[in-house]
């Protein structure tokens, strides 16, 4: 019987190294495909970032007209606004400075109010 086990078992041995074998390949093909799909996805991530980063520059640029003559009408209008106060200086100067001196030179002996509210 023992001349029968012996290619029974040779069978078995042979049947699972090839199982072996095929797993190992299996794993192999597994692996590669793994990589090859991590490799796609990073291309595919490339591609759509140039694209978006190609849109912001196309969204900035359109933009950035906008944005110096928004500037420009900024400083134009605080150059009027400069000027008018200027003038409002010079026009108004000799006015507070004669109520100013009015007000320190002038001056008008009367009780506080407080106090005549006592004696009153």
């Amino acid at each position: 019987m023992s001349a029968q086990q012996s290619p029974g078992i040779q069978t078995l041995l042979e049947a699972e190294t090839e199982a072996a074998k095929i797993v190992q390949q299996a794993r192999q093909y597994r692996i590669q495909k793994l990589k090859d799909a991590r490799t796609e996805a990073s291309k595919e991530i490339e591609e759509y970032k140039k694209t978006k980063e190609s849109e912001f520059k196309a969204f900035e640029a359109s933009r950035a007209g906008t944005t110096s003559n928004a500037q420009a009408a900024i400083d134009k209008e605080t150059e009027v606004r400069l000027e008018d106060i200027a003038e409002s200086y010079t026009k108004n100067r000799d006015n507070v400075v004669k109520k100013l001196l009015d007000r320190v030179v002038l001056v008008k002996p009367e009780l506080h109010r407080n106090l005549k509210k006592v004696e009153g």
